[in-house]
């Protein structure tokens, strides 16, 4: 059980958020009402049905039903909407700043123009910073399982929005489609001035977090849990101070742990890895940045202390300016 004081720390202390899938901050109720604004019929005929139907043996049975959510998603309006929802979550959950993923080729594939994809992310993000001081940054991800050609595609048009964007990533399934499949279109993410990420290290393996740093140059790596396979990628990963988003409970929920004590949290904390704390696709794992917070600390029992660092170390690896990063540090240690 959770104590009082670690709950009112986990409330009152201020996190970023760094590794957030928008489409799959997609709860059933926003899904159903958008289908409905929209005129699509669902497989599920109920809220209550489609939330049942949020049981995974896997990453790819998740994917199957997160791109069959995403299927909804056809105006400006519509991406508006859900990201104001994911921003208001934030706001009640002290997410100072999101740095917020979305899988253009998701929609664009189907039809939907990239003008409308970001021209609704980007509105909401702007309505959230004027009313309610939450900052953002937006990262657009590649597919993994598509082809590296259709990367470079997706990358060339992004170019006409390059002021909204921080960086790039990679997400999808990472078994079969290692990091060197990616690393002509990562070579130009850099060229252009970009930083970029990568999901790696989740249900693949370590050597897939090694490629990520060497082939692909990220400035940080989603997951990375399988990272404690390798004693001396942990050497190395304390070394550079390359952060770890980790995603708790959908390690969880994908069964990449079978309980939360099994995940490697302690050791990746005692091995001084810039380790931080993140809700990966909330709608679909059961928690939003608290509730990962609180299944950590009921898993681990960790100390306000511990607790600290993972909200100071939310903000080191952000990609926020350095004075910004400061003044949250700042804050985080003046809470009791």
């Amino acid at each position: 059980m959770i104590t009082d004081a670690q709950n009112n720390f986990i409330l009152a202390v201020p996190k970023a958020e760094l590794h957030l899938h928008i489409e799959g901050s997609f709860e059933p109720e926003l899904l159903f009402k958008i289908a409905e604004r929209n005129g699509i019929s669902l497989k599920y005929k109920t809220v209550g049905k489609l939330r049942n139907a949020y049981q995974f043996n896997n990453l790819q049975e998740f994917l199957d039903i997160y791109y069959e959510g995403a299927n909804v998603l056809l105006y400006e309006q519509d991406f508006y909407d859900l990201t104001l929802a994911y921003l208001e979550k934030c706001r009640e959950q002290n997410v100072v700043h999101a740095e917020v993923f979305f899988d253009p080729q998701t929609h664009t594939q189907r039809g939907v123009s990239f003008e409308t994809v970001v021209n609704g992310i980007q509105k909401a993000l702007d309505k959230a910073n004027k009313e309610w001081g939450i900052t953002s940054c937006l990262i657009p991800n590649f597919l993994r399982h598509l082809s590296e050609d259709e990367a470079i595609k997706t990358f060339k048009e992004a170019l006409q929005f390059r002021e909204l964007f921080i960086g790039f990533g990679l997400d999808s399934s990472e078994k079969g489609n290692p990091p060197a499949k990616f690393e002509r279109v990562f070579k130009m993410v850099h060229d252009e001035g970009f930083l970029s990420v990568a999901h790696a290290g989740e249900e693949g393996s370590a050597q897939n977090v090694w490629d990520s740093l060497h082939l692909l140059k990220v400035a940080r790596i989603d997951h990375g849990v399988r990272s404690v396979d390798d004693e001396l990628l942990l050497d190395e990963l304390a070394r550079i101070q390359v952060p770890l988003t980790v995603c708790p409970l959908s390690n969880l929920k994908l069964k990449v742990v079978q309980q939360m004590k099994e995940l490697p949290l302690r050791t990746l904390l005692e091995k001084n890895i810039l380790v931080t704390i993140n809700s990966d696709d909330p709608a679909y794992f059961g928690g939003y940045v608290n509730e990962n917070y609180k299944a950590i600390t009921e898993a681990f029992d960790l100390t306000t202390d511990e607790l600290r660092i993972l909200a100071k170390n939310s903000f080191k690896a952000s990609f926020m300016g350095e004075t910004e990063k400061e003044k949250w540090i700042k804050r985080i240690n003046e809470i009791e």
